[in-house]
């Protein structure tokens, strides 16, 4: 704990971020970390509890009051070893994450949460501007030979892990850069994909091995951003690695199949978000989807849709109007009732403060265009009833639409290269494995991450990620002194 009568004397401060006017001219991160004192002050909150819900409510289950304590007490170094030892990958959590342990946190059930992931991100950021983050080599090499397919969370955490305990690491990256979703999903306002690029410059001085712009399976299917230039099969994988570890992300995304659909200007926000991030790292894009100039529609209320408002408001559109099928959530969740767990409540994003029109309890009929483009969605309001979805008579409207981008979530990881390996899927089209091993039905082929468990979150695939690459040791060696 910090101090012991933090919580009654201090506030919860959050992070300040930049105007929006001048963020909104440029595609870099606009949060600023707390400053020392600030993050201190953050620390002192966290009370003695007894029991840390806020450790349980974490995926991956950081040891958050202890670097709460070492923060106040300004031990950083040792507060970045604690936050290391259940996290590779702070930075990208600290910017990202949505924080269920926030939701947990003790404090939380009468008063404002410890800000837990402001003090994180304020650990791992001094963390690098003080020289701490240092490859960390294996001392001895055991000859084994592992295979890891995707390069997102779940496999950079899987094959750092696997490299640390002194395996030979080869990670296969389909797109020409590495970081799956991270890099070509996420806007760079968001997290700057520079953080991705030191943490691989730290992993190939551990020796892991990056291959991009390699297609694993037998046949290609559509890429987010450029098409692989290489394939290899999966029994040629199998023939040159001990172990073959699946951490793809969940890609195929969920359509809306109503009339219009067909139309130009519709586009899946995978289509959209991965080009701006291309862009932003230098290549040229001559026909880039751009909203500038445009009334622009968000179907679903996510963060993916989030980062489309966002995105399209950096363009310059003219106007940006998300809406979402199911109802408005309340204001504030009812904390009695749901703590320690997830709230279902409304959460306002910057991209939204950065402007945007909401609405909620609708439904598309259809899209309406001519000339083969759309230029009006023609929707409905519903209601929900005994969890049945009924069209309110009369309610049907218009809205004008140069642009629409589907951002309902994601259904399934690709599925002609689970096809290629002949692994057994579950009823979702997931790979079918279960998290004591992680071992598929298919001999020394093993999956983690969102292949395995669906669309989440990347704080899940960091704990599949390193709960996996212990399984693939222990089958490698009979035993493992990795963490799980």
């Amino acid at each position: 704990m910090g101090k012991p009568t933090g919580f009654m004397e201090y506030g919860r401060l959050s992070e300040a971020s930049l105007p929006v006017g001048g963020r909104l001219k440029n595609y870099k991160e606009f949060v600023l970390h707390l400053t020392d004192d600030e993050a201190k002050v953050q620390g002192a909150r966290c009370m003695d509890c007894g029991i840390p819900f806020c450790t349980s409510g974490c995926p991956i289950n950081n040891i958050i009051p202890d670097w709460n304590d070492l923060v106040y007490k300004g031990k950083w170094r040792e507060a970045l070893d604690v936050l290391h030892s259940t996290n590779n990958f702070p930075e990208f959590t600290g910017r990202l994450c949505p924080a269920p342990c926030e939701a947990a946190c003790t404090l939380n059930i009468n008063d404002d949460a410890v800000g837990i992931k402001s003090i994180e991100h304020a650990i791992i950021d001094k963390g690098w501007e003080q020289g701490w983050v240092v490859p960390l080599a294996p001392a001895v090499k055991t000859g084994k030979k592992v295979a890891i397919v995707g390069s997102g969370p779940a496999g950079m955490a899987c094959a750092q892990q696997l490299a640390r305990a002194g395996h030979g690491v080869t990670v296969f990256e389909k797109n020409d850069r590495i970081g799956g979703l991270m890099r070509y999903g996420i806007p760079d306002f968001k997290m700057e994909k520079s953080h991705i690029d030191r943490r691989i410059a730290q992993m190939q001085a551990e020796d892991v091995i990056f291959k991009t712009s390699v297609f694993v399976g037998t046949e290609c299917e559509v890429n987010v951003t450029n098409m692989a230039t290489e394939k290899i099969a999966p029994e040629d994988l199998l023939a040159q690695y001990d172990a073959v570890v699946l951490t793809g992300g969940a890609e195929t995304p969920r359509d809306l199949p109503v009339p219009g659909r067909e139309l130009s200007g519709i586009y899946n926000a995978m289509q959209f978000l991965p080009q701006q991030n291309q862009v932003n790292a230098g290549d040229v894009l001559p026909e880039q989807i751009r909203a500038t100039g445009k009334h622009v529609i968000v179907i679903g209320g996510g963060d993916t849709g989030s980062d489309c408002v966002g995105t399209s408001n950096r363009h310059g559109a003219l106007s940006v109007t998300q809406i979402e099928l199911m109802p408005r959530p309340p204001e504030h969740e009812n904390k009695p009732l749901v703590w320690p767990n997830w709230p279902m409540k409304l959460r306002t994003s910057s991209s939204h403060e950065e402007g945007c029109n909401r609405d909620w309890s609708i439904a598309t009929k259809e899209f309406i265009g001519s000339n083969g483009r759309v230029e009006k969605l023609r929707g409905v309001r519903v209601e929900w009833v005994d969890g049945k979805m009924i069209e309110v008579k009369g309610s049907e409207f218009d809205l004008k639409a140069d642009l629409v981008f589907l951002a309902m979530g994601f259904v399934s990881p690709m599925q002609k290269m689970l096809e290629a390996f002949g692994v057994e899927k579950d009823g979702r089209g997931n790979v079918k494995a279960n998290t004591d091993d992680y071992r598929t039905s298919v001999d020394r082929v093993f999956a983690a991450g969102d292949v395995r468990r669906g669309q989440s979150l990347i704080v899940w695939a960091i704990r599949e990620g390193r709960q996996c690459a212990r399984a693939v040791d222990e089958f490698l060696m009979g035993s493992s002194v990795l963490p799980r």
